[in-house]
């Protein structure tokens, strides 16, 4: 198959969205061109940002393909399309059928609308979990039932009938097993989600709060992204846990940023939220032992076969699993050599080709077997 022109449109080029763009881009073997806006105002990227795209792009019809994320509203774009639009791939990060609210905001349904009206006008649709896309169709016909009358129920089926599961790649420092030093300083455990209401760390923090009641050592690394509103834990726990923090706020460099999961022994989630989870997948496969909540995606990406020793199902067996690993760090060398080893099915190297795949069946027109990663 020809070498495919392909324009990607990404209104919130931060985060996971930065990430699955760039790593797409650079690892596909078709030619992806990024079209981008800040990671900021996502409301407002969701309003206005197909204005803003059709608008910097002029003629599309130069491109053989478009692929958007879900902050786009892909109807009002392709309606002020000039000239013959190309195939159409969506891919969604998020929906704003099933995200939680934060506290004291309350649901504004034009952005859930958003979403269906973009699912519907994109010839093909992406979920990056099987997680996502069950609670996306869960929660379509409940949503449409809120409408009082003229209810649109045929959009799940339309929308079912496209879509397709596909887990996003991951950029890795080396292709390398990974080494796991013992050495005489305490653990280090290592935050490296978004700092947001939805990752819930107030959660976390009581965990270490706990740990400290019991007088166990630990080093503590806090990086992830921050974007304009900061929960207020991170603040207090920059004071209460000033002792055991050796690293306070992202890190620009990949590089560096790599260093630091290499030097982490744990990782823990308490996200309330979280479709795939390339932070932890990171993070598992530069070496540090994963406890993570028993729901959300988690089930998912860890083998079922380590669920018993890294899932969780309330704090207290939360923190059970921590206290077992300080008691002795070296028995579970083993384990996140092996859990390593799995993430790295997540590589974009191996990722890539399976979304060439996808552009070639949508626009190649060939019939190929499809296997959803």
């Amino acid at each position: 198959m020809k070498k495919l022109k392909i324009c990607f449109l990404e209104p919130f080029f931060g985060g996971s969205h930065e990430d699955f763009a760039t790593g797409l881009s650079a690892s596909s073997r078709h030619d992806i061109r990024l079209f981008t806006m800040p990671a900021r105002f996502w409301k407002w990227r969701s309003r206005g940002a197909a204005l803003h795209f059709i608008h910097k792009l002029g003629r599309v019809d130069r491109f053989d393909g478009i692929m958007a994320s879900d902050l786009l509203n892909l109807a009002d774009f392709k309606a002020l399309v000039r000239g013959t639009c190309p195939p159409i791939m969506v891919y969604f990060h998020e929906n704003q059928l099933s995200y939680p609210l934060a506290s004291g905001e309350r649901m504004d349904y034009q952005f859930g609308f958003t979403n269906i009206t973009t699912a519907l006008t994109a010839d093909r649709i992406l979920f990056n979990s099987a997680t996502h896309l069950n609670s996306f169709l869960d929660r379509l016909p409940g949503f449409l039932s809120m409408m009082p009358d003229y209810r649109p129920n045929w959009v799940v089926d339309a929308i079912d009938r496209k879509v397709r599961v596909l887990h996003p790649g991951c950029r890795f420092s080396s292709k390398d097993e990974v080494r796991i030093d013992d050495d005489d300083q305490p653990p280090l455990i290592i935050w490296n989600h978004r700092w947001e209401f939805d990752k819930q760390p107030a959660r976390f923090f009581q965990v270490l709060d706990m740990l400290v009641e019991k007088g166990i050592d630990f080093r503590l690394a806090l990086l992830g992204e921050k974007y304009q509103k900061i929960p207020g834990e991170f603040e207090l726990a920059r004071k209460r846990f000033h002792p055991y923090i050796v690293q306070y706020g992202y890190v620009d460099a990949k590089a560096d940023y790599f260093n630091w999961l290499k030097k982490g022994d744990i990782v823990i989630s308490t996200a309330q939220q979280e479709n795939f989870g390339i932070s932890v997948v990171e993070a598992v496969r530069h070496g540090c032992m994963p406890f993570l909540p028993n729901r959300l995606s988690y089930p998912e990406i860890i083998p079922a076969e380590h669920h018993g020793q890294v899932l969780y199902d309330s704090r207290d067996s939360l923190l059970e699993k921590v206290i077992a690993f300080f008691s002795n760090p070296s028995r579970y060398n083993t384990l996140r050599r092996l859990l390593s080893r799995d993430m790295g099915k997540y590589a974009w190297e191996k990722m890539a080709p399976l979304y060439d795949r996808e552009w070639q069946e949508l626009i190649g027109g060939d019939q190929v077997k499809r296997t959803n990663a």
